[in-house]
């Protein structure tokens, strides 16, 4: 998915992420709005997850819309 359909679902992106991480704000996601790899950084950051767990729950939210 390029960055102009990321942006163009980024409300129902933002949902199936804070599905995924509760801890998630709002202010959180909308720092990143449609930058993938920014918002995969700020999530690393925000959980303290691993590049790789983090690009992974992304594939698979990004499969689902």
């Amino acid at each position: 998915m390029n960055r102009d359909q990321i942006e163009g679902k980024w409300t129902e992106i933002k949902g199936h992420l804070q599905e995924a991480y509760g801890d998630l704000t709002d202010d959180d996601l909308e720092q990143a709005k449609g930058d993938r790899d920014q918002m995969e950084g700020q999530l690393q950051q925000k959980l303290g997850k691993s590049k790789e767990e983090v690009r992974e729950t992304m594939d698979k939210i990004l499969a689902k819309i």
